[in-house]
């Protein structure tokens, strides 16, 4: 097989050889000009190269899709660059972004989600505690009134508002428990109920 493949790869380059030599015989008179539109060709060949080799994580940086639902009952994540698991939620009405996170006991909103979720984090009673990566943090319980990731609906969740500052909010625990299955699987998290 390593011989076929030797041939063919032969056989192309003389074949390329012989018609880039043909094309400079016959323009040899405006040979500046014809090895410019041969690098621009090149390089017009490479970039394609390049963006088929690159299209799923261009695809994936222009139009991020976090989640799609399979059934009514099951919601397939696809790993993010980041090598994280998000996923576009709607909490009481309003669309927030969360990262899947097994670390965190608990569903955790930023204040500026919270926010937008029409709770007003200034009000709060910050009664709790949480352990981070970045040090404890104080934590003020409350409930959603909804949570949906497509067809799946959850109301009255227990959750919390980080008093700290934190970049993303996150889906814990108490709230991956309420699948029958979460499992990890060439690059997606399924998450099925």
């Amino acid at each position: 097989m390593e011989n076929v493949d030797n041939a063919r790869l032969t056989y192309l380059i003389i074949l390329v050889v012989a018609i880039a030599g043909s094309y400079l015989v016959s323009n040899r008179k405006n040979l500046g000009k014809t090895l410019q539109q041969a690098m621009i060709w090149g390089l017009i060949f490479l970039g394609v190269i390049a963006g088929v080799g690159l299209w799923d994580d261009i695809r994936q940086s222009a139009q991020p899709s976090y989640a799609s639902v399979i059934a009514d009952n099951q919601i397939k994540l696809r790993r993010a660059a980041d090598g994280h698991y998000y996923v576009n939620t709607k909490v009481n009405g309003t669309t927030l972004r969360f990262m899947v996170d097994t670390g965190a006991s608990d569903i955790v909103l930023t204040q500026s989600d919270a926010r937008a979720a029409g709770l007003d984090p200034d009000t709060l009673n910050y009664l709790g505690t949480a352990s981070t990566a970045n040090g404890e943090v104080r934590t003020a319980p409350i409930r959603l009134d909804s949570l949906s990731i497509g067809p799946i609906v959850d109301t009255g969740l227990r959750a919390v508002v980080n008093q700290g500052v934190m970049d993303q909010s996150l889906l814990g625990m108490s709230y991956l428990q309420r699948f029958s299955s979460v499992e990890f699987s060439g690059g997606y998290l399924v998450l099925t109920r």
